[in-house]
């Protein structure tokens, strides 16, 4: 018993921390790592509820699904509803809920590696790194599809994969993984690969004393369809009018997005990378842990082998297609730290708390240094693989804050960054015009600028060699051609 309860108050211990040092994050780097983290989550919901935001070609030809935005929208009209309509308090609350649900599948990598068989000591060992890895901190807050499916998808394995679990706890399980293809298509390869899993079970146990029935597996088979239904039913309801669509809307956008992706293969046109990518930007995003997942990962395979199989194969995909970013794969990160507590469990128990403390104690340096890794490190812009990870543009949307408190701003010019890569209208949060770099002044559609010192204009607002200016003598003009359209 003492045992267990040291190892409990260490699971609080880094679950804690994981939460804090993401709150932090959150209230000091407002920077983007890719404009997916606004534009496919919350610059639609900010035009959902607010009525104006910039609108990504994602969104204007309907290749993504609105579960993810929707889910955004919800936390921007509560905090609208109770006083927090402004960009400071929504952006943070998003952001804050999203660190809570990293947090949240850090705790459900415990529960998978305790369903699996792994010791106490070891699944706290799977949370911790799940929790304070710098990867998953890193990427722990912002609003994106892998950050919010991740849970669903541990969890929903967890509860799914329990032997003698009671039948509404599968079906809950099996409704998590089913909510995670929502939030991002990808999550249907661990449909895919759960349903295997449980279908190899029930061939195997069929003369078992506590067989995996095959009414059980019909079962899951009939919540994964309803929320296949639920799938095309969202994009039947959202997307019946865009552009070139078939089936009257029905997995519009995840026709759309296939074919873009698969057919034509045009996301290559935002960079390609060898088939080593993954290995090589998780060796160099977390030199020491990385180690430790392959190993434990390989460890595990002699007591889920599924699992092992799910993971390797989820990742092997995603390096057969051309284009490549970390953030793809973190979708399985917290089954990959279940399955290191899983390997752990198999080694003798003589050794197992030196062995863990050699684990945490390298958790605790990547939480430490968290703060050095590069673009180089996570595999983002090779021209800038030297630059700090963290903050990127922050000092851009810091401004686009102060900007939105002016009063009289009635359109914005930004000509230090593409658009893209700023906070857009959710930042802005004023129904003006965003214009890019070289929109001439003569316009009079804008009168404020961000951009570098010098110029004309008067400065209101610094942020280290940026400026936000505010132009005289501008008699603002309503913009009859102004698009709502990303560059």
């Amino acid at each position: 018993m003492p045992r267990t309860l040291s190892a409990r108050a260490l699971l609080a211990l880094a679950l804690l921390a994981g939460l804090v040092l993401r709150v932090a994050i959150v209230f000091t780097d407002d920077g983007i790592v890719w404009p997916d983290e606004i534009y496919q989550s919350f610059e639609p919901a900010h035009r959902l509820v607010f009525g104006h935001g910039l609108v990504a070609w994602e969104f204007a030809q309907g290749a993504r699904n609105w579960a993810l935005p929707g889910f955004v929208a919800f936390w921007l009209k509560l905090s609208a509803l109770f006083g927090g309509d402004s960009p400071l308090v929504y952006v943070r609350l998003v952001k804050c809920v999203f660190a809570l649900m990293s947090v949240g599948a850090a705790l459900g990598a415990y529960r998978l590696a305790t369903v699996l068989g792994a010791r106490e000591l070891d699944s706290v060992v799977a949370a911790t790194i799940a929790s304070l890895s710098s990867l998953a901190l890193y990427f722990g807050h912002r609003a994106m599809s892998e950050t919010a499916c991740a849970l669903p998808i541990v969890w929903g394995l967890a509860l799914l994969l329990e032997r003698g679990a009671p039948r509404w706890r599968v079906l809950l399980g099996a409704s998590l993984l089913g909510l995670a293809t929502m939030l991002r298509l990808h999550a249907a390869v661990v449909c895919v690969a759960a349903l295997t899993i449980l279908v190899g079970r029930a061939l195997l146990e069929m003369r078992s004393a506590t067989p995996t029935t095959w009414r059980r597996v019909a079962e899951v088979v009939g919540v994964l369809a309803i929320w296949a239904v639920a799938f095309g039913a969202l994009d039947a309801l959202t997307w019946r009018h865009a552009p070139n669509v078939t089936y009257a809307g029905w997995f519009h956008s995840a026709i759309v997005y296939l074919r873009f992706n698969l057919i034509e293969g045009k996301a290559a046109g935002w960079g390609t990378a060898p088939w080593s990518y993954y290995l090589v930007h998780l060796y160099s995003s977390m030199p020491f842990l990385s180690l430790v997942l392959a190993v434990g990962t390989l460890l595990a395979a002699r007591r889920a082998p599924g699992l092992v199989l799910m993971t390797l194969g989820f990742i092997g995909l995603h390096m057969l297609i051309a284009h490549k970013e970390l953030r793809f794969i973190l979708p399985v990160l917290p089954v990959g730290c279940a399955l290191v507590g899983v390997g752990l469990s198999l080694l003798p128990q003589r050794a197992d708390w030196i062995l863990v403390a050699l684990l945490l104690l390298l958790v605790g340096h990547s939480a430490a240094t968290r703060r050095k890794l590069t673009m180089g490190d996570i595999g983002s812009y090779p021209q800038r693989a030297k630059a700090s990870a963290w903050d990127d543009f922050g000092d851009v949307n810091r401004l686009l804050f102060a900007a939105s408190r002016r009063s009289d701003l009635c359109g914005v010019r930004i000509d230090v960054a593409h658009l893209a890569w700023t906070g857009g209208s959710t930042y802005l949060h004023r129904p003006a015009p965003i214009y890019s770099r070289g929109t001439p002044l003569s316009r009079h559609t804008f009168n404020y600028v961000i951009g570098y010192r010098g110029g004309p204009g008067e400065v209101v607002a610094r942020q280290k060699g940026l400026v936000l200016k505010r132009l005289r003598g501008v008699a603002c003009e309503f913009d009859e051609r102004y698009r709502w359209r990303l560059p």
